[in-house]
């Protein structure tokens, strides 16, 4: 079926374009005048060459989500089916990937499958815990509010994720260009000051010689060196896909002494929101737990709450088996315990999250601030040593002058 682009203006004057998958031109003036669009230009849009070709087209982002959460609540909330709200999402994305998937997903409802169902054929965009909470509100009657309360939960997630990001990217940027420097001093630098003293005639300070064994070293081993680096990185992360490897590395990371504290508060923050934003969509706690540990990110936190699903399946509450575990602080197993003396566990699990969002912004502060002096330090202690080790017998041979 052939795709028109458009161009036309709303009942509020304002000019609109977007583009319909119809039969014929005067299809596309059906679908428009549905929607109160008066058209002033419609034409076929021409094929894409690259259209069968994935790695040319662009990939659907977790803000293209967020936009879509929001619009299709809006339009149900204003009355409009489910099929209708699909057909002018679709029409009106310019994503061509998203695109693609809403017209399958409209397809999908169309053949009798609910929302649920249609949008679990892409996990890689809709995860289980999306689906979940989709089917939770076409259940309920109120896939609105369930749109809604998803788009602010990412939200608020991706910026969880951005902070963490952001704290590790300074870190790690100037760790690699400090090790790209000290590389170019070995191998570029230090060989001209080993030719300029090799006239010298006396032995050079201890430094020195540390420093020019360092550059021999590098210069002549400088491809087994980068091959170790990289066959280093490959063996982490292999170890690292396995449930052991990610099991020892998680537990290593939760017990770091700066890092561990904010991994831990972002895990708590993480599973609190989660938890808050699935019960009070009403899906079933054990499933709601299922989800939370599949999506936990942490191995030591997933083993622990899946021990919690355990004990809640045996009659416990989730209180007492979470403080079992010792990976959450005991304050959270106390809100929660409060929550669900009170009935309101939903709410309490969102106060927790809400504050724990805000401690792992003062963590982000408190890790840069930390970092920022340690790497100065690091960087000046480095690149100065190898200068001053160099100049040592340029001081030396100008004090025998003088």
């Amino acid at each position: 079926m052939p795709v028109f682009q458009w161009e036309g203006k709303d009942r509020n004057n304002q000019i609109r374009k977007g583009e319909i998958e119809a039969s014929t031109e005067n299809e596309v003036r059906t679908i428009l005048g549905r929607q109160r669009i008066a058209p002033s230009k419609i034409k076929k849009k021409p094929k894409d060459l690259f259209e069968n070709v994935s790695f040319l087209q662009p990939k659907v982002k977790h803000h293209d989500i967020i936009i879509f959460c929001r619009q299709f609540s809006t339009m149900i909330d204003a009355g409009l089916p489910i099929i209708q709200c699909l057909e002018i999402l679709q029409s009106q994305q310019e994503n061509q990937t998203f695109k693609k998937m809403l017209k399958d997903i409209k397809q999908s409802v169309e053949g009798g499958q609910t929302l649920a169902e249609s949008l679990k054929k892409y996990p890689n965009h809709f995860d289980s815990l999306f689906v979940n909470m989709v089917a939770a509100g076409e259940a309920g009657g109120i896939l609105d509010v369930i749109l809604r309360r998803l788009s602010t939960y990412m939200e608020k997630a991706a910026r969880l994720k951005a902070q963490v990001k952001g704290a590790m990217t300074y870190p790690i940027v100037t760790l690699i260009i400090a090790v790209l420097v000290v590389a170019v001093i070995l191998v570029f630098v230090i060989p001209v000051f080993e030719e300029m003293f090799a006239d010298f005639g006396k032995a050079l300070p201890a430094p020195t010689q540390i420093v020019i064994g360092m550059s021999r070293f590098v210069k002549g081993n400088i491809l087994w060196i980068i091959g170790a680096i990289v066959l280093f990185i490959f063996a982490f992360r292999r170890f690292y896909k396995t449930e052991k490897g990610r099991a020892i590395i998680d537990e290593m990371l939760l017990r770091l002494p700066v890092v561990g504290i904010l991994v831990r508060k972002v895990a708590v923050a993480k599973f609190t929101r989660t938890m808050g934003t699935m019960l009070a969509s009403g899906v079933a706690i054990l499933e709601a737990l299922d989800i939370v540990a599949r999506t936990a990110g942490n191995k030591s936190i997933e083993t622990a709450v899946y021990k919690v699903r355990t004990g809640i399946a045996e009659g416990q509450t989730i209180a007492e088996p979470l403080s079992e575990t010792g990976v959450f602080p005991p304050m959270v197993c106390q809100m929660i315990a409060v929550g669900e003396s009170t009935g309101a566990i939903d709410a309490m699990m969102e106060k927790i999250a809400d504050f724990y969002e805000e401690e792992v912004d003062q963590a982000v502060d408190n890790l840069t601030s930390l970092i920022e002096p340690f790497m100065l330090v690091f960087l000046g202690v480095t690149i100065g040593g190898l200068v001053i080790s160099m100049y040592l017998p340029i001081f030396k041979l100008a004090g025998a002058i003088s």
